[in-house]
Order: structure tokens, then sequence, then C-alpha cells
């Protein structure tokens, strides 16, 4: 298994304006690790910079503590599976994805064994002979990654594979991705901009905004403790208010417009700071009688999505997000809300 170090890794396509700042990054051997950030945040370019298939203007890669950066692609022993795939239509599965040991001077018989092996992981050993053509979406994307894996690489890099996929086939093609990675023990380095992709399949998300690192950390750490705005809303919806942190012994809570409100987010706040309250829509719930962190909201409509309710309402003025899970229909007008203690995250004001 492999380790990858990015060490101030920064290129510009136009002079002045950067596409990635300098950016550090460590990915651990094993690690299924996924860049995530909008169009444009730099995620392609930086995975390309890792295979070699672009020169960074400076910084440097270090694979397993060897120094990669001026080294050819072939030579670092990254594969990447592009968005696109990549195949060859006037082959044959059996030929696309011997592609690269042919390149290579592999002999016949080497070719035979690892082909066979990679498709055998894909599940795809039965389609060896068919072309491209006739394979569906999710059998191409197979064949792409077993192409890849054909080679055995260090590094495997994925730049949005499941993109033109269906959403039945995404879901089905992101336990088979995740399970072939995890069994063979593969550093994997996967770009998209969905979040549904990141949260269900990374060991660890780094997010990418305007070229920027904003924050790296397990699905579960950037989900319920973004350190900005920007991360927050890229990895859920939420519901923002500004508030003034109190600070009374060990016990923190945030005045709002909604009133005040208790809070187990004990970063390093201190009396009269100004911040960004978030609310995640599926932790408020409907509330009877009295208890803590209680606001009075209005609910105006609702939506029903199979394993939840989305309720559209007003509080302080302001739309207001609230997701019940195997809910039923409930009557517009006045209503108490509630949200835990452990829910209630502050943000830093941005500028």
């Amino acid at each position: 298994m492999t380790s990858v170090k990015l060490e101030c890794i920064s290129k510009s396509y136009q002079q002045n304006d950067p596409v990635l700042k300098p950016l550090y990054m460590e990915i651990a051997a094993g690690e299924l690790f996924f860049l995530l950030g909008p169009s444009g945040c730099g995620k392609s370019t930086l995975l390309r910079i890792i295979a070699g298939l672009l020169k960074p203007d400076q910084g440097e890669i270090y694979f397993n503590g060897e120094r990669v950066t001026g080294q050819a692609p072939e030579k670092r022993q990254a594969a990447m599976v592009f968005q696109s795939y990549a195949l060859w239509p006037h082959l044959t599965v059996f030929e696309n994805v011997a592609f690269g040991l042919q390149v290579a001077g592999m002999s016949r018989d080497h070719i035979r064994e690892e082909v066979t092996r990679a498709l055998e992981i894909v599940q795809l050993a039965d389609c060896a002979g068919r072309r491209i053509p006739s394979l569906s979406g999710g059998q191409q994307q197979r064949v792409a990654l077993a192409r890849a894996l054909a080679v055995r690489p260090r590094v495997l890099l994925l730049d949005e594979p499941l993109s033109n996929l269906d959403a039945r086939l995404r879901d089905e093609m992101r336990v088979e991705i995740r399970r072939i990675v995890k069994e063979r023990g593969l550093t994997t380095i996967y770009v998209t901009h969905d979040r549904r992709e990141a949260l269900s399949m990374a060991d660890r998300i780094g997010v990418l905004n305007l070229g920027h690192l904003q924050q790296i950390g397990t699905p579960e750490e950037l989900y319920n403790h973004p350190v900005s705005r920007f991360t927050a809303t890229f990895l859920g919806d939420g519901n923002f208010f500004d508030g003034i942190v109190h600070v009374a012994g060990d016990a923190v809570s945030v005045e709002t417009a909604l009133g005040k409100f208790l809070t187990k987010d004990l970063g390093n706040w201190h009396e009269g700071d100004h911040v960004s309250m978030m609310l995640r829509p599926e932790c408020i719930r409907f509330a009877s009688g009295s208890g803590i962190n209680q606001f009075s909201a209005e609910l105006h409509d609702g939506v029903f999505l199979g394993d939840h309710r989305e309720w559209f309402c007003r509080a302080a003025d302001r739309p207001l997000a609230v997701y019940e899970s195997a809910a039923g229909r409930r009557m517009p007008g006045l209503c108490k809300l509630t949200v835990p203690p452990e829910n209630v995250v502050l943000l830093k004001q941005e500028c």
C-alpha cells in the first residue's frame, strides 16, 4: 500500500489566476480519499497533477516518502479512470483492459493472467469477448476500472467516474467501488462534486473551493463539525441564524433572533463572539410541552419524499426547513420546534 503526500502544490493556467493555491495534503496508505467541491474549484487539476499528466507550478509529490514530482505517469504507477471512461469501441473488453499491459511490453501469458484477474474483480469475466457498445453504462464503468486495476497501480485516481450513470446505477457502483478498493487495500483518490457519493463512500474528505483546501476530515466530522459555512452547505442543508455567544463556566449558549440556544459546540468561543448558528433540518423536531432550545415557528406546507417529509416553515421572519422521518400529515399553523444542544453548530461569521 502507498501513502501520498502533497507539499505546497499550486497551479495556474493564466498569470495571476491560480486554479490551485498552495496546498498541503497527506493521504494514508489504503485510504479511500475524496476531493469534493464545485465545478471549477481545482479538483480535476489536482488529480492530474498527482497522476503526472500535469506539472505543478510549485510543490512536491511523494509516494511512500519517495519524490515522484518529476516522474512520468507510467513511472509513478498511478492509474486514472476518467469521467468519459476513454474506452475504445472497436476493441473487446479483454483488449481494452489489456491495453496498458501491452504498452508496458508484458508477455501474452502475463497479460492474460492480469486481465482475467482484473475482470474477475469487477465481476465481468463473462464479458471478456464483448465489444464496448454492447455494454450498459455500469458495465463500461467496470471495464474502465478493470483497465486501471490490471496494471496493479500504487495509487488509483478516479475523476467523477459515476457522473454518466443513472441514479440506480450510481448507488450500485458506489458500493462496488468501495468494496473493490478496500478488498485490494488500494490507495484511492476520488474526485466528485456529489456530496452523497463522498459521504457514503469516503474514509476522509478534502473540501476544495476556489483552489483552496477548506477542510479535511471524516464524513461525520465534516458534516457535524464544519469549520465554514461553505463546507456546511456543500455537505448538507442547513438553517443559519446570526447570533452572539454567551459563556458561563462550562456552559455555552448563543442568543439569536429565534431565542437563546444551549450548545455542546465547545470550540474556542468567547463571550460576545459574533457567530452563525447552523441547525440541520433533520435535527429539528416538533415539540410538545416545555423544554430547552424550543422556539416558535409557523408551518406553511410540506412535501412527501418517501423516507421523510420536508416541511416549509417560517421562524423569526425567515424561511426554515425541517425534515421529519416517517412523518404523517400536519396542518399548517403555529407550532413549537426544538433542537438538541449537540446539534446546535456554531460557525465563525464570514465577511
